[in-house]
């Protein structure tokens, strides 16, 4: 499973990391992205081949006309390739997969930056 293949998401950069033995990397195994594709800010790293992401978003409350700050954590995997530059804080971009395990369907394709915006 040492392939190298593009898959099909613009703007995402192919890992370094020549071999990776990990069936549900986009890159190296057999796992498509479809549906969604979005960011988030990484918040934790301690499973394995998991982070949990959060996502920052503004909701409108119509009674008072005011925006409510409000955000969602989304457990998503990490590829073997990837393992080593995902750190916590850092801003990542991911993708729909098919559901990879009972709170997985999304898996990290690649890192925007380091630390907090």
């Amino acid at each position: 499973m040492s392939r190298n293949r593009k898959i099909g998401v613009p703007g995402v950069n192919i890992p370094k990391m020549k071999e990776c033995n990990d069936k549900f990397c986009p890159f190296h195994g057999t796992t498509r992205i479809r549906g969604k594709i979005t960011q988030g800010i990484v918040v934790s790293k301690k499973s394995r081949n998991t982070v949990i992401i959060r996502q920052d978003f503004v909701q409108f409350i119509k009674k008072y006309q005011r925006y409510k700050r409000k955000n969602s954590r989304l457990a998503c995997h990490l590829p073997e390739c990837l393992s080593h530059e995902i750190e916590i804080g850092d801003m990542v971009k991911v993708g729909e997969s098919r559901p990879i395990s009972k709170t997985k369907s999304f898996i990290v394709l690649d890192k925007f930056s380091s630390g907090e915006t």
